[in-house]
Order: structure tokens, then C-alpha cells, then sequence
């Protein structure tokens, strides 16, 4: 009954499709020590990159460019079982491979699990004294822009959806929790009026709505191209080129604006409010794991279009965050895809300098093209030593980790609670002197009985509390998970979820009827996750994360350790740039772009 955790996740990324990684030796002065540092890489999310993307893929980077194509392109001449095998069913490897199956390659997704999608899937527990069954998100359960029918063009998780022909219902809600040191607030699209100005004063107010107007062509920017035209090679030209009138008439500075850090943006509309800017950071820190300096203005652009606009909603998948899986899980299928359950991959094959497929318990399974969806860490491990010890593999496996989590999942008796009253989501806050980043000061809880009844017994509900990656691996990494030490440390250091739950809900102590608590060893365990990390600390405008393509031939990336980072929206567009790597797919896409966007 242990979770396989993650984190809060909002759907508002948006793609380039540059891609280009700088060494972490030359960004870095502390490139051989694995602590996170403030100069870590970072991708840049431009849409200036978008519309240069084509041409730039000639020159200094088309050799990995071509070695990419020809992952793709080989499949006519290689002897295989499969096309295409994906190492991985988390979101990033379902999108690749569910949208290659669409495009007719013969596509194998191996899962070392009994479940499909990584951090994002969901488990039950069994309680008969409770009358029935609790069901708890794993990870992610915050989204947006699921049910909105033009949500594909910027929504990357939605962009699938809409390729593959596939719909996933969401019960829609308009506001979340804010528990803060100024007190305990109900956020809706009216920040600035109902919470704001009552905090901060009018003056705040009005500097809340210059950034709010100074963010609107940027957003319309980010929207100018659509996320299933973007491609990381000279096949843009075709499939973006058709979308680029709308982003020229914005000029080359608009565009340029989206690579900068978001703090830098905040600070040219003109807001300076203590309490606005502290809860941007915070914001910031619970969308990409940084605060606002830390965090791309286009990633904010399309956050603020879709938390802020007066029609805003959120989106929660009936049934839970596994019915978001099974739906990706329907979509390979349904081209003939195929995903294989307790399949962990021990090894990927490499013959004279080429990704030839993958070794499982059960037998290798040849391919043309290998798609890696683990971490950049994890990924060295399964490559044979000569070329997990390639310059190119431990530039990307010496990317500094963000800290990892705790989590608590409570199944509680709802007798008497007006449900009601509480809200699907909480974002809670301590001490803003101490800072987002802080240990023991921000947690996300989430309470999706309060929209979806079925995920309970009758009379009850189910919450998932957690540390957006705050906690610190060292204090775990000796510890036996079987021993007494072990068990006492999880219950000190969940202690203080159990506190910030009882501003919610005070007796939830009381009301629990089963509780879990899941630590960085747990994520360790159950994601394969080196240092149960929640990915690559990348700091926008010092660097960038590494594409798809590798100097591997035969071997392409997706997930949280490439471009274009951390968050669901995010790994799904690694696993849309992923299927997207070889112009053997381009004709089949620009059929696609011709059928969503006629």
C-alpha cells in the first residue's frame, strides 16, 4: 500500500523547439559535487527559438540533428521487432509512444511496474471496517486546460489528447485554498480584489492589474504556435511555418521577453508589493520547483491565462488521476501499441555505436529506435560502461537534483464535515521569511473527494498532503526502510503535514482511518528515482535542459531530464518533441496539424 509519489503539476507549459545543451562543466563551478546550486542549467522556453528553429537546426548542431532523423529514419532498414520500444510508461513515455503508434510505427512501452504511468498513476486501500475502498492519487492531481476544446494548441497533455482522438472527462472547479501567515484566503481569477487589496491595499491592486495587462501579449505569444506543430529539426518549416504570420506581428521583443527569468518580467510591469511578490514565488516554486527568478516568463504567461482570465477553470479526471493514464494507456493501444507490465529494462543494447534495443528478465527486444523516459541519472545505469562514461552522458547524469518529498495520504471519515465548505486543492504557507525553498514550510494538499465522491467509501473521503521538494535526500539516504529508525523518522517528519492538514480540516487526526506516509525513499523505490529527487534544478537564463536527440544514434529522450523540463505539461511535451525527432514522421504530422487545424 506504499504510494509512488510526485508533485502538484498545473497544466500551462508551452514548447520550444530549440534544442541545445550547454555543458554543465562550463555553466558550472561546482560540476563534480551533487548539491543544488544556484548556477544550474536551465532550458529556455522562446518563442523566438520557435520561429528560428527550422534554419538553426543546420550548422553546428545538425550532426545530432541527422543522428536523431536517422533514429527514426532507419526503421525501413533495420531488422526489428519492434519500431519503436519505450523505456518507461510514465506521461512522457505514453505521449511518445501512443503518438508514434498513431503515426503507424510498431511501438512496444516497457514498464517495470504492475501499474502504468510512473509518478502519475494511482493506488487503492482496502479498509472492510470502512465499508469499501479508499483510492489516492500518487502525484500530480492539479490541472488545467483538459476540458477546454482549444486547450490542444497550448496544452501539451491536451495536444495528445486531440491527436490521438482520445477524451478524458474532468470535473471542473474555479478556486483553490490559500493558507498563509496573513491568514486563510479562497483564490479565485479575482486575486487582486478579493485577496490582494485586502492584505496590501489598492495601490497593490492596481500593480497586480499592470502585470496582469503587461502578461496578455505574452501569453498571445505563447499561443501563436500550436504545441503539435513544434518540431526540433528543419521539418519546423513546415509544420510551424504555416502559424508564423501570427507570431511575427508581435516583433523580436515580445519574443525575447519569454526567455527571461519571470522575476525580471515582474519587475518591468512595475509590482513591487512584498505580498504579491511572495506569492508569485511561491506560485513560481509549486509550478517548476524555483521561485520567480528561477522560473521562464513563458511558462507564466500561459499559468497566468489560465489561473487569472475571468472563465478560468481547473480540471480534475473523474475517477482520478489514473483514469488520465488509462485514457494515454487506450490511445497506444488503439493504434496498435502495446504496453508491457513488469517488463524493467536491464540494459540497453548497443551495437557499433548505435541504440539497438533493450534487454528485460524475459529476453531483448530489438528495435530501430530506443525512447529513454528515466532520469538523466538513472538512464547512465542502463547504458553499457563505454557509454555511460561518454562526456555527453555524464554532462547530463552531473545535472544537479532537487530535493525530494514527504507525502501523506489519509483516508478519513467525513461524518458531519461539510465537504462543501472545503476546497479541492490548498496551497499552505508558514513563515515567508524563511523562504518557498525552506524545509517543513510549504505543502500542497489535495482533497479530490471534495469533487469526486467515488474515491471514497460512502461517508468518507481521501487527501494526499506533501512537501513540494523540500526534503533533504541525506537525512534518508542510510536508513534500512525496514528498520525501527526508519518508521519513527517517517512519523517526525510527516508531523508537520499533520499540522498544516488541521487548518483545513482541525480533527482530521481524529476523523483518519487509514494513513500513509511516503519518503524520498519511496521514491527512490517505487520511480527509480535517483535520490528520490523531483528532477534537474535548470535556473532560467543560465542554461538550458538537453533535447531529445543524443549523440547515441538510435537512442532519444523524453521525461523530466530533458528539454522542456519539470511538471506534466512539460513531460508530456518532452514525449511529443520525442515522437516528433525524425523527418520520417513529418508527413504524418502535417496530416494531423492539416485535420486539428483546418
Amino acid at each position: 500500500m506504499q504510494p509512488h509519489p510526485t508533485r502538484l503539476a498545473v497544466s500551462v507549459s508551452k514548447l520550444p523547439t530549440r534544442v541545445q545543451l550547454k555543458r554543465w562543466r562550463d555553466v558550472s563551478p561546482f560540476h563534480c559535487g551533487r548539491g543544488v546550486t544556484s548556477t544550474a542549467l536551465r532550458h529556455r522556453w522562446s518563442a523566438a527559438a520557435l520561429a528560428a528553429a527550422a534554419t538553426a537546426a543546420t550548422a553546428a548542431r545538425s550532426r545530432v540533428h541527422r543522428r536523431a532523423g536517422a533514429a527514426m529514419g532507419a526503421l525501413r532498414d533495420a531488422t526489428s521487432e519492434v519500431d519503436v520500444v519505450v523505456i518507461g510508461s510514465g506521461i512522457g513515455g505514453l505521449c511518445a509512444g501512443s503518438v508514434l503508434a498513431k503515426y503507424g510505427k510498431r511501438v512496444l512501452v516497457c514498464e517495470a511496474h504492475g501499474t502504468a504511468g510512473g509518478a502519475a498513476h494511482g493506488f487503492r486501500c482496502k479498509l472492510p471496517k470502512a465499508g469499501g475502498e479508499f483510492f489516492f492519487d500518487t502525484g500530480p492531481s492539479f490541472f488545467s486546460g483538459l476540458s477546454d476544446p482549444d486547450g490542444g494548441r497550448i496544452n501539451p497533455l491536451k495536444a495528445v489528447f486531440d491527436l490521438l482522438e482520445v477524451e478524458l472527462p474532468c470535473h471542473q472547479y474555479r478556486s483553490f485554498g490559500l493558507c498563509l501567515p496573513e491568514g486563510d484566503f479562497t483564490h479565485t481569477p479575482n486575486f487582486g480584489s478579493e485577496i490582494l487589496a485586502p492584505v496590501s491595499g489598492k495601490a497593490a491592486k492596481r500593480e497586480w492589474d499592470g502585470l496582469l495587462q503587461a502578461m496578455k501579449p505574452l501569453a498571445a505569444l505563447v499561443e501563436a504556435l500550436p504545441v503539435p506543430a513544434l518540431r526540433s529539426d528543419l521539418g519546423a518549416l513546415l509544420t510551424a511555418g504555416r502559424f508564423l504570420p501570427r507570431f511575427a506581428m508581435a516583433g523580436p521583443w515580445g519574443a525575447a521577453q519569454l526567455t527571461d527569468p519571470f522575476a525580471e518580467t515582474v519587475k518591468r510591469a512595475g509590482l513591487t508589493d512584498p505580498f504579491a511578490r511572495r506569492w508569485l514565488d511561491l506560485l513560481c516554486f509549486c509550478l517548476s520547483g524555483l521561485p520567480s527568478d528561477g522560473t521562464v516568463t513563458a511558462e507564466m504567461a500561459m499559468m497566468f491565462g489560465e489561473f487569472y482570465k475571468p472563465s478560468a477553470i481547473m480540471d480534475y479526471p473523474v475517477g482520478g488521476v489514473k483514469s488520465l493514464v488509462e485514457v494515454l494507456v487506450k490511445g497506444l493501444e488503439k493504434y496498435g501499441g502495446e504496453l508491457r507490465l513488469r517488463s524493467p529494462v536491464k540494459e540497453i543494447l548497443v551495437e557499433e555505436g548505435r541504440a539497438v534495443g533493450v534487454r528485460t528478465a524475459k529476453g531483448d527486444i530489438r528495435a530501430a529506435t530506443v525512447i529513454c523516459n528515466v532520469s538523466a541519472w538513472d538512464m547512465a545505469k542502463l547504458l553499457p560502461p563505454e557509454t555511460a562514461d561518454s562526456r555527453w552522458c555524464q554532462d547530463r547524469a552531473q545535472m544537479p537534483p532537487t530535493k525530494s518529498f514527504m507525502h501523506l495520504h489519509v483516508g478519513f471519515d467525513a461524518t458531519g464535515l461539510d465537504l462543501g465548505k472545503l476546497q479541492p486543492h490548498y496551497i499552505c504557507l508558514k513563515d515567508w521569511q524563511r523562504g518557498v525553498e525552506a524545509e517543513e514550510n510549504a505543502v500542497l494538499i489535495s482533497i479530490p473527494s471534495v469533487e469526486d465522491s467515488s474515491l471514497a467509501p460512502e461517508g468518507c473521503g481521501v487527501l494526499h498532503a506533501y512537501t513540494p521538494a523540500t526534503e533533504s535526500w541525506d537525512r534518508w539516504k542510510n536508513l534500512d526502510r525496514r528498520s525501527e529508525e526508519y518508521k519513527v523518522l517517517k512519523e517526525q517528519r510527516a508531523e508537520y503535514l499533520w499540522k498544516q492538514l488541521e487548518r483545513p480540516i482541525p480533527d482530521i487526526r481524529q476523523r483518519s482511518k487509514v494513513h500513509l506516509i511516503g519518503t524520498p525513499l519511496t521514491h527512490q523505490r517505487f520511480l527509480h528515482r535517483h535520490q528520490g529527487t523531483y528532477g534537474p534544478r535548470i535556473k532560467a537564463g543560465q542554461a538550458e535542459f538537453p533535447g531529445a536527440a543524443t549523440p547515441l544514434p538510435g537512442l532519444l529522450l523524453c521525461g523530466d531530464s530533458c528539454f522542456p523540463g519539470i511538471g506534466v505539461p512539460a513531460v508530456a511535451g518532452s514525449g511529443l518533441l520525442a515522437a516528433h525527432a525524425g523527418l520520417d514522421t513529418l508527413p504524418a504530422q502535417l496530416k494531423e496539424l492539416e485535420r486539428l487545424f483546418k
